[in-house]
This record gives structure tokens, C-alpha cells and sequence, in this order.
């Protein structure tokens, strides 16, 4: 039971692995596919994730990426492939710039700058992490899906509890199936890739990237009994930025720590930092998401 119960993660996995191993069309321009997740647009993470794979192949592989700014223009459509343009802005000394436009049916859909920066030796410090169960005390998101799959439509049970690529554990009270109460603007939460990855810098970053538009927008909804379950909100991603700091593994437990220092005009800011089981501060991530109250 449990070996087939790995190769299923395996395989989800390596169908993320493929999502984002992207089909070089002409020198600088990418095509990638799209995978339902279960929403009715392209999941922004996969667009970040496949943007961020498609500069880095236009990059020495001496220089990671240390930032991304993105900008969510039009939902993406499931439908049709994605067309990825990589314009070559600048190759300095110690930095490079790249950006990145992701194109459907002839219109840009999401727009990215990428900045690179070959390792440097330089001062040091950290926010430290707060003190936070660790994984082995949380339960995880797919588990909670399998106890309450009976409440929802047959057609749908296998959909809703199928592996996923990213393991989440929620920490106790801060699941997306706890009931519609007011809560603090902040949440935690463990993420993984369910199986081992390759030593590839390139894959760990586009994975980190995919992840970390799981979960941070619905921070700004807590105070506001709004959830993305009870259908009384319209949401969407706005803008996405993120900085990596530290190498880190995305196959080894990370605590996404967010925060939402402001709502208002029917938009959610939020913020994210994540730590490795150690407590070593490795990426941060902002983002701010379109919130409006629907009347249920």
C-alpha cells in the first residue's frame, strides 16, 4: 500500500516536473501547457513558475534568480497553450535582467521582470522564524480532504482527493475547512514537493515560485469570514513579487509564514516568508489580489 501510494506521488510530481519543462519554440520564446487544478483559470503559480524556467534558460547558469516582479494581466484559459517571450534585457558584470511576457491568443496575459546575481560574500542577518509546530504535528491538507470526501458529489471525490505535486499541512484552526470565524491576518503552513527532486537550482526555484501562490492571497480573507469554499468571494492574483535569499531544497519541509497588513478598495495585500525546518529565512514573497464581497 504504501509503495503505490509513493508512486503516486511520484507521478504527481513528475506531471508538475513536465508542466514546467518547457518546449523551446525559437531562441527566446517558450510554449508551455496548462493543468487543471480545479479552478476555472490557469493557476498563477504554474504561470510564474513556467515564466521563471523560461529565463532562466536565457541565463548563465553561474547566476540564480534573487527577484521576480509579475503582474497578472488577463486570466489564462486552459485551452490553449501558453507562448512565453523572453526579451534579454541586460547581461551586466554581476547581474541579469530578463523579462518575460506570457502570451494566449495573441494578447499578453502576464507580464514578468527577472532579476539574476552571480554569488557574492557580503554581510548576513535574518527575521527569525517564529515558533511553530513542525510538520510531524500537522496534518496534511490531502488527509483532511479524505475525511470529509463523502460530503462532496460522487463525479467530483476522485478530483478532490488526488495527489498532488505539493504536500500542506495546516497548522491546527488554519485549514481551508475550518468553519466561517473571524481570524487573525496571518496563517502558517509546511510545504513540500511529495518526493525527491534533482539537484537542479533551476527546478527548485520555478517549484518554490508554483507554491507559493498556494494559500497567500486567502490571508487577507480571514478577518473577513470570506473563503474561497463558501463561494461569497471574487478573487484573483494582481501582482506577484518574490526574492530568494538563501539555497534552499523545495523537496525538504519550508513554513510559509504570511501576513496581511491591509485590505481595502476590494483589494487584499499580503506577504510571505519562508523558512527551512531550521529556521533559515530562504525566499519572501508579496502579493496583493482582487477581493470582492459576492452575495451568496
Amino acid at each position: 500500500m504504501k509503495g503505490n501510494l509513493n508512486k503516486m506521488k511520484k507521478k504527481a510530481l513528475n506531471k508538475l516536473i513536465k508542466l514546467l519543462d518547457l518546449e523551446a519554440l525559437e531562441e527566446n520564446l517558450y510554449r508551455g501547457q496548462s493543468e487543471n487544478i480545479g479552478g476555472s483559470r490557469v493557476f498563477g503559480g504554474q504561470v510564474l513558475g513556467q515564466a521563471l524556467t523560461a529565463a532562466l534558460r536565457t541565463v548563465d547558469k553561474k547566476r540564480s534568480a534573487h527577484s521576480l516582479h509579475a503582474y497578472f494581466l488577463r486570466p489564462g484559459d486552459m485551452g490553449y497553450p501558453i507562448i512565453y517571450d523572453v526579451e534579454r534585457t541586460r547581461d551586466g558584470r554581476s547581474f541579469t535582467t530578463r523579462r518575460v511576457v506570457a502570451i494566449q491568443k495573441g494578447e499578453p496575459i502576464f507580464d514578468m521582470v527577472v532579476s539574476f546575481h552571480k554569488k557574492e560574500k557580503g554581510p548576513s542577518h535574518q527575521i527569525d522564524m517564529e515558533d511553530i509546530p513542525g510538520p510531524e504535528e500537522c496534518v496534511s491538507e490531502l488527509e483532511l480532504k479524505k475525511q470529509i470526501a463523502h460530503k462532496v458529489p460522487e463525479k467530483f471525490r476522485d478530483f478532490f482527493t488526488r495527489e498532488r505535486p505539493i504536500e500542506i499541512r495546516n497548522l491546527p484552526g488554519e485549514g481551508m475547512f475550518e468553519g466561517p470565524k473571524k481570524k487573525p491576518p496571518y496563517k502558517h503552513v509546511w510545504m513540500r514537493a511529495v518526493a525527491k527532486l534533482p539537484d537542479d537550482v533551476i527546478m527548485h526555484q520555478a517549484i518554490l515560485a508554483y507554491a507559493s501562490d498556494m494559500g497567500l492571497l486567502s490571508t487577507s480573507l480571514n478577518p473577513h469570514t470570506l473563503s474561497f469554499a463558501k463561494g461569497n468571494v471574487q478573487s484573483a492574483s494582481l501582482d506577484h513579487a518574490m526574492w530568494f535569499h538563501r539555497p534552499f531544497r523545495a523537496d525538504e519541509w519550508m513554513l510559509y509564514s504570511t501576513d496581511s497588513p491591509s485590505a481595502s478598495n476590494a483589494r487584499g495585500f499580503n506577504r510571505g516568508s519562508v523558512y527551512t525546518q531550521k529556521g533559515v529565512l530562504v525566499a519572501s514573497a508579496v502579493q496583493e489580489g482582487l477581493m470582492r464581497v459576492v452575495k451568496t
